[in-house]
């Protein structure tokens, strides 16, 4: 059976390792959107024009 004292470390451990995921990921949008924002207008048009066009 896991001590107290060890789940506690274990815990504070995982915590740590979520901020750390959820850091990185932040960091990732912060510097994604510039280049992600103008991808799904585009995709939107082009799906809108394809529907249209053959018609």
């Amino acid at each position: 059976m896991i001590s107290n004292s060890e789940m506690i470390r274990i815990r504070r451990q995982m915590q740590r390792r979520i901020r750390d995921v959820v850091a990185e990921r932040r960091r990732t949008r912060q510097l994604d959107p510039p280049l992600a924002a103008p991808a799904p207008s585009g995709a939107d048009q082009e799906v809108c024009v394809a529907d249209n066009g053959p018609g």
